[in-house]
């Protein structure tokens, strides 16, 4: 509930917000290039999505950002609650960097409402606990990330956490190598979670928004 009110109503709207300043006042790359409205909004979306997986990566090799992204891996379950369990320190600062990226790309106002919606809907679907057949999963996950293919971030094993950081594009992975196909252990037999938080009573909503202090 809290994470609902935060990311999925105020934030985006701050985003488009400052998208459509912007364009007012000519703010940013894209508003200076005088790109077509279409490509602007393809742009915008493909440097979004890449922001947002190089804020995930930095998320994890800053100690003192893991403090705070570690809670997003404490579930020891990986459905689509998951999706929507991350702490509003992390919300906040992942508010200023995408502000950031707006700000200086220029980014469209509909790319950007585009994007949100994209993020949002992908991020619980490749964090449902289902199982969608192989031949289907191979092909899909070369345009969107997969159950499965996100499934190997939430491992227990410390070089699987350390990969597969999309959220949206797959390609990322690919390109930066941090793709990894499969757990070792594989689907069924995989630990979820993290080694230092094994403890039930860490779900709790109080024990979650203290965890970076301890």
């Amino acid at each position: 509930m809290l994470n609902t009110a935060g990311e999925r109503l105020f934030l985006p709207a701050a985003a488009v917000a400052l998208a459509l300043e912007g364009e007012r006042h000519g703010w940013g790359l894209l508003n200076n290039l005088h790109v077509p409205s279409w490509a602007a909004v393809v742009a915008t979306v493909v440097v979004l999505d890449l922001a947002i997986y190089l804020q995930h990566v930095m998320f994890h090799a800053v100690p003192v950002l893991w403090r705070v992204h570690r809670m997003h891996h404490v579930d020891l379950d990986f459905d689509v609650t998951t999706g929507l369990r991350f702490h509003p320190i992390e919300i906040g600062i992942s508010l200023l960097i995408k502000l950031a990226v707006v700000a200086a790309l220029g980014a469209s106002a509909v790319g950007v409402l585009i994007f949100e919606v994209l993020l949002n809907a992908t991020s619980l679907f490749n964090h449902g606990n289902i199982s969608l057949p192989q031949q289907i999963d191979r092909w899909l996950r070369w345009i969107v990330v997969t159950p499965d293919m996100h499934r190997v971030h939430h491992s227990i094993v410390v070089e699987e956490t350390n990969s597969n950081f999309g959220f949206n594009l797959p390609w990322w992975d690919r390109l930066l190598g941090t793709y990894r196909a499969q757990p070792a252990a594989g689907h069924e037999s995989m630990t979820i979670g993290i080694k230092q938080f094994r403890d039930p009573s860490e779900l709790r909503l109080d024990h979650m928004l203290t965890q970076p202090l301890r």
